[in-house]
């Protein structure tokens, strides 16, 4: 999937203010993220155990936010 972003520049508007503008729009959509998950060949057995990681990473995260209303 290919997404582009683009800006209009206003007549008034400074090129700083504009570069800015979209930078924060990449950022938004996260164009650089999924360019640099596409960037290299990723084994989806790979892919499956970071998933695993991250979902054990979530819920400990939970447990110890749990824990600590106490």
């Amino acid at each position: 999937m290919r997404r582009v972003a683009h800006i209009v520049v206003d007549e008034n508007e400074t090129l700083e203010k504009a570069i800015k503008r979209f930078k924060r729009m990449v950022e938004k959509e996260g164009i650089i993220r999924e360019f640099k998950k596409w960037e290299y060949y990723e084994k989806p057995s790979t892919i499956l155990n970071r998933k695993k990681k991250a979902i054990q990473r979530k819920l400990m995260k939970k447990n110890r936010k749990g824990k600590a209303e106490y």
